[in-house]
């Protein structure tokens, strides 16, 4: 290989694929808009980086909900343990903790995302930040020739790799502009929409309960015609709702509104380690043991308190009325609430409010094998920019570093493999 891979786009994928390819000594040119490198790296768990996950092969996969068949190449060449291992080479020391995620034990995405800059930059890769691509330059005979940039300055190309990201956390540099790349030169976009993203609801209710996070607890989504459900921790918000499930069932709900399904709406059970029964039995205690108070007063043990007068209400039963006068009726009541508080769902936030971008390249026009354009002999792709999306957990940073690697090394060999 004795021409120039330039990479577009300073991200995980970029930053992976700039510095496996200098690495394996290709000459690399990394181009990043910002004048931060892995700026949304930097944020990505609350700022402590879940980098990936240590569930095998067959259960990584499970957690593309769509595509997630296409990684199986580029997980198999650069696994999760090979991402632990890469990064503990690095001086990044991972720990694991709850559901099999793997975090920096310094608890510092910048930790992350500053040794992936090193890795690049120490093996030779040449970085140039606040340099925004606008055009990928096709020459004659339909090859990539170079890439313009915004500031009209020209990049010579033997290979170019788009790491651009998808469009959510615009303030990281991810705005679709990799979407628009590849559709001048012939790739087909998926429409992109937003994956792991907090929803709003139409209660307004919801507001007075904002901040407060609920734990194990199973939410529901239903749309009339289909319905998932997750199990886990939520947040209430001053808009909706959020946290880890509802991240998980976002995307399907996105497709829901997208397609204008006419009801969307989210369940959820408060209580779903007990049958409605068995908590019939529970509240019953609570309320003999707080049987001279007003209903308002005697749910401390079951609820949040903030929460209490809003189940009340949904319920149905008035808030001032003694807990030795609440009918058996109204206590089924209370516990059908308990069991099931419904919300309706109107939208999402959107793409900029994202964890992660559902949609892009097509990826019947990308060979799994190398990340390589099946219509540009020397165009290739990494990261989300494609067609892939994860459930949180480390999922989507994995696959960044995987078809980073993947592609890194498939341009690096370009030159040896034309066909």
């Amino acid at each position: 290989m004795t021409g120039t891979i330039v990479v577009v786009g300073g991200g995980a994928s970029g930053l992976m694929a700039a510095g496996v390819a200098a690495a394996y000594g290709a000459n690399v040119v990394l181009l990043e808009k910002t004048k931060r490198l892995g700026a949304k790296i930097r944020i990505f768990g609350k700022g402590r980086c879940n980098i990936t996950n240590t569930v095998d092969l067959p259960e990584f996969i499970k957690n593309y909900p769509e595509n997630g068949r296409f990684l199986y190449s580029a997980l198999t060449r650069f696994s999760n343990w090979d991402t632990i291992n890469f990064f503990n080479e690095l001086g990044v020391e991972t720990k694991i903790e709850r559901g099999q995620r793997v975090f920096p034990v310094s608890d510092d995405a910048d930790q992350v995302a500053n040794a992936l800059v090193r890795h690049a930059r120490n093996n030779g890769a040449k970085i140039f930040s606040q340099k925004a691509v606008r055009k990928l330059i096709l020459s004659d005979d339909g090859r990539i020739a170079g890439v313009e940039t915004t500031d009209n300055e020209f990049f010579d190309a033997d290979a170019v790799i788009l790491a651009t990201g998808g469009a959510s956390y615009p303030g990281t540099g991810s705005t679709g502009d990799g979407f628009l790349l590849a559709k001048q030169v012939g790739h087909t976009i998926q429409k992109p929409f937003p994956s792991l993203v907090p929803l709003r609801v139409k209660e307004s209710w919801v507001k007075s309960v904002a901040g407060v996070s609920l734990r194990n607890v199973e939410i529901t989504i239903d749309n009339g015609k289909e319905s998932d459900r997750a199990f886990g921790e939520m947040l209430f918000t001053h808009f909706g709702v959020s946290g880890p499930i509802v991240l998980t069932l976002s995307r399907k709900v996105a497709k829901w509104l997208e397609n204008k399904e006419s009801k969307v709406e989210l369940t959820i059970d408060l209580k779903p380690a007990l049958s409605f029964e068995i908590l019939e039995r529970r509240v019953q205690r609570d309320f003999n043991k707080y049987i001279r108070k007003q209903l308002k007063n005697s749910l401390d043990d079951l609820l949040p308190k903030s929460l209490i007068p809003i189940v009340i209400i949904e319920s149905g039963i008035e808030p001032e009325k003694y807990v030795n006068q609440v009918t058996k009726a109204e206590r089924r009541q209370l516990v059908n609430t308990l069991k099931a508080l419904r919300l309706t769902i109107v939208d999402t936030l959107g793409i900029p409010a994202a964890i992660v971008t559902a949609g892009g390249v097509n990826l019947t026009e990308i060979d799994p094998r190398t990340m390589r354009s099946k219509l540009i002999e020397n165009l290739y792709f990494a990261g989300e920019v494609i067609d892939i999306d994860g459930f949180t957990g480390g999922f989507n940073l994995q696959a960044a570093f995987s078809t980073g690697y993947l592609a890194g090394i498939s341009a690096t060999n370009h030159g040896e493999r034309r066909d």
